[in-house]
């Protein structure tokens, strides 16, 4: 199974022209969000999302915009993710820049 998610969703998917690292991970933490469930993926793509230099609070804005479509129960546990993968990388508290 990781073969197959590596070769596809890497060498296929991520590998594709339109959109870079930064968009690449907005859009795949809004669909986590949106399906709920996904707490270990989300924990894996936020800390992708710190490393290709999307900031705190341009997470915390995408997972507060996810909730006007996937709900608040879905966006609060992806915050409690982002809480756990922050406070492990001393980025609490989150500021407005």
């Amino acid at each position: 199974m990781a073969h197959h998610i590596v070769a596809f969703g890497f060498g296929d998917i991520y590998a594709r022209p339109g959109l870079d690292a930064k968009q690449r991970q907005l859009v795949t933490l809004g669909v986590l969000t949106a399906l709920g469930g996904c707490e270990p993926q989300l924990e894996v793509h936020l800390r992708t999302s710190l490393n290709v230099g999307l900031t705190p609070q341009e997470l915390v804005e995408t997972l507060i915009h996810a909730a006007g479509y996937a709900g608040f129960p879905r966006a609060l546990n992806a915050v409690a993710v982002a809480k756990k993968v922050f406070t492990e990388q001393d980025l609490i508290p989150v500021r407005e820049s």
